[in-house]
């Protein structure tokens, strides 16, 4: 092995404890928070009843197991809809669809959204003018209203709803990133490696973006937030996939059923519960990061 093979190695490791301890660090200051771990408790619950879902639900989804309308009872926790459908399965099964919209939405979201951010930032010139022109119009464009025009153009169907969300919300980002890019690339480290002829390609990746990382990520928990409302609001709708029960297309088939004006309150709760605790959840969690990656958030 050359010398020079044995420095880029040594750089390697060196690279690998700095970010071992800097996760390290990152952790041992999340323990400290009682709302970030009260977050993370809440998360890893959906996620390990989605990732178990077949095998707690008690019924199928989408089998007929009871009269309708039925109360909540030992056979049936949650009671039955309109056609005899256990709720306690549909809602335990939703999670899946809940957390898979509010992940890959929000990543692409945020993907998007970078991208359009450091090109933007660290561009400048006419690259940043449209760029940002084409946010600000995204921006001022209502997004329920153009969220709905979508989901109708491309149709019903989860794939859509997602799509629908990433084109939409990722205005945020993009703004949130040019904002730090145009500080850190007056920064010294940034111009000493412009100075020894470094790429801009190279220059972003290894200077500007490990740098933008930890405020995209906490952003990302609020993008989540947003992809999983949009996803119950659209599905609450009308605009879901009847074959996949999310826990808006839930509340469609409740609100179909006039549940609210009979007073069927176990067709509302639960799913309105499930949703509002998975936001708090990933609530929790960016407030807590958020405090954690800002110096000047943190109590004293």
């Amino acid at each position: 092995m050359t010398a020079q093979e044995q420095a880029a190695l040594q750089v390697k490791e060196d690279r690998f404890w700095i970010y071992r301890r800097r996760l390290g660090d990152f952790w041992k200051l999340y323990r400290q928070s009682s709302l970030g771990k009260l977050g993370l408790g809440i998360v890893l619950f959906f996620v390990v009843v989605a990732l178990v879902a077949p095998w707690i639900a008690p019924y199928d989804p989408f089998a007929f197991v009871g009269d309708p309308f039925l109360k909540p009872s030992l056979a049936h926790v949650f009671g039955t809809d309109q056609v005899g459908r256990d709720i306690f399965s549909r809602v335990i099964f939703g999670t899946r669809i809940s957390l898979l919209v509010g992940l890959v939405a929000s990543g692409i979201t945020i993907v998007i959204g970078s991208v359009i951010g450091l090109v933007s930032g660290y561009l400048g010139g006419w690259p940043d003018n449209v760029l940002m022109r084409i946010t600000d119009l995204f921006l001022i464009l209502p997004s329920l209203p153009l969220m709905l025009i979508m989901a109708a153009i491309l149709g019903k169907g989860i794939t859509n709803i997602i799509i629908v969300i990433a084109v939409l919300d990722w205005t945020a980002t993009a703004r949130m990133v040019r904002s730090q890019t145009l500080s850190l690339k007056e920064r010294p480290f940034t111009e000493a490696s412009r100075a020894i002829g470094s790429t801009d390609l190279h220059t972003i990746a290894r200077h500007i973006v490990p740098n933008v990382f930890p405020l995209v990520f906490a952003n990302g928990m609020i993008a989540i937030v947003d992809a999983i409302l949009s996803e119950a609001g659209l599905s609450f709708l009308g605009f879901g996939d009847p074959s996949a029960p999310s826990w808006g297309m839930v509340l469609h088939f409740a609100d179909t059923a006039g549940a609210t004006v009979n007073g069927y309150w176990w067709y509302i709760v639960p799913p309105g519960i499930c949703i509002m605790l998975l936001v708090m959840g990933f609530a929790f969690i960016s407030y807590s990061t958020d405090q954690i990656l800002n110096p000047r958030l943190r109590r004293r």
